[in-house]
């Protein structure tokens, strides 16, 4: 596919910054609501996620929140080809729009399997995971495994294709709405195969955590955007792999680690639709007659 640099290349400027600056305020508005919704809720690894509905609703706003200024070297590509193959018409808005839809869908999704694992394992209620006992040594592991996980090829591929949105888009533009629906599903793959082990570090920490969803979305944009983010992942490596062994030896001397009072009982979020009122105490003089 030949893209054009010549012709309208003048229009093309403000269109990119409009594509950034919607993405970018976007991010903002969604970490804001994610500090409002979220405040006081890290219970630490093993928080409770409540119900299905009301986090997934967290989730896609964190997502948002995340992930939305990484993309933005993506989405301009999308928009301005989009653009020059409709002659600049809604088509480009639309196409754009269709592809960040897409690559939030493939997030919901990673989040509803979150959640699916989540259940099972409380359903199971393993003793061994209580913060007392195993806890520390499990979630020092997860948290190393995710630093390996950053030297793996599947690593450096993964984040080969994020940081190429020009080679990506030459190689696998569809035409259409529907097309530019099925980019941002692959893409979003792309981005989930390179993310996944930050994920899992969030996800073990503590997933309401403001503090470690901040250093994680950090991370993510420096691999992505950053020039050098591709050394950057072998200093993430490195840290991580100390983390985890930091946190199994001594989780209370993590810095912004929140540890579990109880991981068998963890606290459970406010939930719409699942408000219990207080019980009143008994006191003197009102007892029944």
């Amino acid at each position: 596919m030949a893209i054009s640099v010549g012709a309208g290349s003048r229009a093309r400027a403000p269109r990119a910054v409009l594509v950034a600056g919607v993405l970018i305020a976007a991010a903002l508005i969604t970490w804001i609501l994610t500090v409002e919704r979220m405040q006081g809720m890290d219970a630490g690894p093993g928080t409770d996620l409540g119900a299905l509905g009301w986090f997934l609703g967290v989730w896609v706003t964190m997502m948002a929140a995340m992930m939305f200024p990484a993309i933005v070297p993506m989405a301009v590509v999308v928009s301005r080809v989009s653009s020059e193959r409709s002659q600049g018409g809604p088509g480009a808005l639309a196409s754009t729009t269709a592809f960040v839809a897409g690559y939030l869908v493939v997030w919901t999704a990673y989040g509803a399997a979150v959640f699916g694992v989540y259940r099972a394992i409380a359903a199971a209620d393993p003793a061994v995971l209580a913060w007392d006992r195993q806890g520390p040594l499990v979630a020092g592991a997860a948290v190393a495994a995710a630093g390996a996980y950053e030297l793996t090829p599947l690593k450096r591929l993964c984040l080969r294709h994020c940081r190429s949105p020009l080679s990506f888009v030459l190689h696998r533009w569809r035409r259409g709405g529907a097309g530019a629906f099925a980019m941002g599903l692959e893409h979003g793959a792309w981005c989930l195969g390179c993310c996944v082990g930050l994920m899992l570090v969030l996800v073990v920490l503590g997933v309401m955590s403001i503090t470690w969803m901040a250093v994680v979305a950090a991370i993510i944009f420096a691999e992505k955007v950053l020039p050098g983010g591709q050394r950057v992942t072998v200093a993430v490596a490195v840290i991580l792999m100390a983390m985890g062994l930091w946190i199994a030896r001594a989780p209370d001397s993590v810095p912004g680690l929140t540890e579990p009072e109880n991981m068998q009982m963890p606290m459970s979020p406010a939930v719409p639709g699942n408000m219990q009122m207080p019980m009143s105490p008994v006191e003197p003089g009102n007892m029944p007659g």
